[in-house]
């Protein structure tokens, strides 16, 4: 029988994710396939997947308009038909979280992306979103801006799964780990159990390349005298920049401060690669897959992605060779006056803004979506506002 490529990367340590998800997805039972064939073991979704989603799939429109009949808010209609998708997409991977003692088999749903500098009304949503759910393999996906990250501990000591998303670069991600570290702290010291807890941290991929590839295009373009160091670190920016990421990972996760909680049974805080489709024509369709394999983290790829990597992927455990390299090609950007930490909050901003976007998109079209099959009465007022969060 064919080695299949994704299920390759089990055996190497790493988990396999799938950035999607979709209704009839779910329903026509190709998830449970993926699971069984691919050894899928994961979902992540954002609001602009299901601005997507609720888009093009009709499967959606008799629960929105139903909601909408009932008086729902606009955004209480939408968490009320997105729920009901992570509920049975969980429910298709409860059995991964079982088999494996609840290291995999999460699905996470995003936080309304507008509270992601709010801490305090992001913990009460992630709170209620939790209880609505009412599944323990589920991430809640908080930003990590500095209010999100205060709300990642507090949920953490709460007992609440965490997926600290929008992380583009190293000083966030070490902020990142020791939110996660503090909120177990904290969970521990109240004498509450933490073994059950599962946090990653989504580490963006390839808009690290696409923001940087232009400025450095444009340095070559000039001649300058740099011209040569430009032309070397094209392309490899984000690659340099997640070795790195892991190398911290490892430092954070095997120190003493972490060792007194792992003791009371606490896992990592996996890093997980996000962003991993490519989105430069001329470099290879599965990039950001094959040079991040490696232990204990998790790649999240759009099916596009995942088909690629079936198809002609050539699992090696990469994430850890040619790390002075690297650390030469971040000390190269910096000579060039690209500051990652400036990259970083750029692209975070970004990241949010296009998030945003989404979920009002996703709030302005649901009206119309409930009136693809026959026109319908909306209530007054509270179908045309947002709701309060």
């Amino acid at each position: 029988m064919e080695r299949n490529s994704l299920k390759q990367l089990g055996t190497l340590g790493q988990s396999i994710w799938l950035d999607y998800i979709r209704r009839d997805f779910i329903s026509s039972g190709k998830l449970g396939r993926m699971i069984a064939d691919d050894g899928l073991c994961g979902m992540t979704s954002n609001p602009a997947i299901f601005a997507k989603a609720l888009a093009d799939c009709r499967d959606y429109d008799a629960d929105i308009k139903a909601r909408l009949q009932a008086g729902d808010g606009l955004v209480k209609v939408y968490e009320t038909v997105a729920l009901r998708d992570v509920q049975n997409a969980a429910d298709a991977f409860r059995h991964i979280y079982n088999s494996t003692a609840g290291l995999d088999g999460y699905v996470s749903f995003e936080a309304d992306p507008r509270l992601a500098h709010d801490a305090a009304r992001s913990v009460a949503q992630a709170r209620r979103l939790w209880a609505d759910i009412n599944r323990p393999n589920v991430m809640i996906k908080i930003p990590a801006t500095e209010q999100g990250l205060a709300a990642v501990a507090q949920l953490l000591e709460e007992g609440i799964n965490v997926n600290v998303t929008l992380l583009f670069g190293l000083s966030r991600y070490k902020e990142a780990a020791q939110a996660y570290i503090a909120g177990i702290e904290a969970r521990v010291a109240r004498g509450k159990p933490v073994r059950h807890l599962a946090c990653v941290a989504s580490f963006f991929v390839s808009r690290i390349d696409t923001h940087i590839d232009p400025l450095l295009e444009n340095i070559i373009a000039s001649g300058a005298a740099n011209a040569a160091i430009a032309g070397q670190v094209h392309g490899l920016a984000a690659i340099a920049g997640a070795k790195m990421a892991y190398q911290v990972y490892k430092d954070i996760f095997n120190g003493k401060r972490f060792g007194c909680l792992a003791a009371h049974g606490a896992r990592p805080q996996r890093l997980l690669w996000a962003s991993t489709g490519t989105k430069d024509p001329a470099c290879s369709d599965i990039k950001y897959v094959e040079a991040l394999i490696g232990a204990d983290t998790v790649n999240t790829a759009p099916l596009e992605t995942i088909d690629a990597y079936r198809d002609h992927g050539h699992p090696q455990p990469r994430l850890e060779r040619d790390i002075d390299a690297a650390v030469r090609i971040m000390e190269q950007l910096a000579e060039l006056g690209i500051v990652m930490d400036a990259v970083a909050k750029q692209l975070e901003e970004e990241g949010l803004a296009k998030f945003t976007k989404a979920f009002d998109d996703i709030i302005g079209t649901l009206p119309e979506n409930s009136r693809r099959h026959e026109s319908l009465a909306l209530p007054p007022a509270k179908a045309h506002g947002h709701s309060r969060v």
